[in-house]
């Protein structure tokens, strides 16, 4: 078994541009990049705000071989996504792979190098999907005709319709590029997707499977079946237009009243350390030191947990520091899932009060969602992607918008300022009541 996995690439894709770079540099200038939707008319929803991701900052036909492009026409927005997100890791992690040409020697051997990415239940695009639809109308009536849809409607759809929907095809892309021959999966635990798709990473290296491994998580709920469900959910903010989109989500504030959306998430590249080291990797951000998950017992209809203190939470947070060999006193700040939804935020509150005790109103956090939206499946990516650059700067970013903290926390807004940063704590709770933790340490 090895001990040690090293995160040495960062591959972040938000609202805020694509590559930890500008991630890193709006939020230590606690810039928020939520804006009115465009990629759907969000007129008729009573939150009409996201952190969309501006077609000036991505474009996946840029980031993909010349000879891969015409796949492209199958990428779904998540998978689009997956593909900015790895090509941003392996480019940070100096990684040479067979994206650079077929006749590049790769820099991890195909068969050590693996891929799990988190994902979400991807929605068809509309206009594809209404296209076939309106030609199954019976003939009298002009209504739609369930039978006539089952019987030859559905022969409307393009022929690989179905590829651009299957939540795994974010993985399957990602490893064709890059030639990632190793162990490979995909999870689909809403919010705590990215961080157990980690986790399931770092085990695979540790047992000896794989050298390296592209791991994290997208998504895109920027659609109206997404939008709608996160709606119906009680986990949107009610903001129509006109309202200051900079100040909408306040992550852990007795004024809390939900999240906006977010499009992306990222991938990082998590190596063993006897790789890392015989490479000469081009950086190392940290080591992830501990990794655990864990399941609420219940949650209600809208996929909050019952387990109103926070049990299971805190259950992965112990577990997570256990398996770090970590101290409590020694996590020096912690990336919540913070997002803004009071009873979620409640729940996790108490859940770093049980395990921190007095010190948790001490600990500085990060928050992210109100910069750049729930990224959902990605979120966790995101908040690792934060915390480890975090250690590597001695830097604690910005934090925006709360101004009266829940129960102590040190989460009220805050310039960017160095700090002395031995460990971090990351933590997902997804809806549906799935928990997962993650101890970043110095390397």
């Amino acid at each position: 078994m090895r001990t040690r996995t090293l995160i040495t690439g960062l591959g972040p894709i938000t609202a805020l541009g694509v590559g930890i770079d500008m991630l890193w540099a709006g939020l230590c200038e606690g810039r928020s990049a939520i804006r009115r939707i465009t990629r759907l008319d969000p007129s008729g929803f009573p939150c009409q705000y996201a952190g969309e991701i501006p077609d000036e900052l991505f474009d996946v036909k840029s980031v993909v071989p010349k000879s891969y492009r015409k796949a492209t026409k199958v990428m779904a927005r998540d998978i689009e996504l997956a593909v900015g997100a790895a090509a941003a890791a392996v480019a940070d992690a100096g990684l040479i792979t067979k994206a650079a040409g077929e006749d590049a020697t790769p820099t991890i051997p195909p068969a050590r190098f693996g891929c799990h990415i988190g994902a979400g239940l991807i929605a068809a695009e509309e206009d594809e999907l209404t296209a076939a639809l309106v030609t199954s109308r019976a003939v009298e009536g002009g209504e739609f005709d369930l039978k006539h849809w089952g019987a030859t409607g559905m022969q409307n759809l393009t022929p690989l319709w179905l590829l651009k929907y299957l939540p795994n095809m974010l993985a399957c892309h990602v490893t064709i590029i890059h030639d990632c021959e190793g162990p490979s999966n995909t999870i689909t635990c809403a919010e705590a997707s990215a961080m157990l798709s980690i986790g399931e990473s770092q085990r695979a290296i540790q047992r000896g499977a794989a050298d390296a491994c592209l791991t994290g998580g997208a998504e895109c709920k920027l659609n109206t079946m997404g939008h709608l469900r996160q709606w119906f959910a009680r986990r949107l903010a009610p903001a129509k237009e006109g309202v200051d989109a900079a100040t909408i989500v306040k992550p852990f504030d007795r004024a809390a009243n939900g999240a906006v959306l977010g499009e992306g998430g990222g991938l990082i590249v998590l190596e063993a350390e006897d790789s890392a080291r015989a490479r000469n990797a081009a950086r190392t951000y940290c080591e992830l030191a501990g990794f655990a998950a864990s399941q609420s017992y219940s949650a209600d209809a809208t996929g909050t947990e019952i387990d109103e203190q926070g049990e299971s939470i805190s259950d992965a947070i112990q577990m997570a520091l256990e398996a770090a060999k970590t101290r409590p006193d020694e996590i020096d700040c912690i990336a919540p899932f913070g997002s803004g939804i009071a009873a979620v935020d409640r729940i996790e509150s108490h859940a770093i009060r049980k395990v921190f005790c007095d010190r948790a109103g001490r600990i500085p956090l990060i928050t992210t969602i109100a910069n750049v939206g729930n990224t959902t499946a990605g979120s966790g990516a995101v908040s690792v992607a934060a915390a480890a650059m975090a250690l590597k700067t001695q830097t604690m970013p910005a934090r925006i918008n709360t101004h009266h903290a829940i129960d102590g926390l040190m989460a009220n807004a805050a310039p960017s300022h160095s700090a002395k940063l031995r460990a971090a704590l990351v933590i997902s709770t997804g809806m549906g009541g799935q928990n997962a933790a993650v101890v970043l340490r110095n390397a």
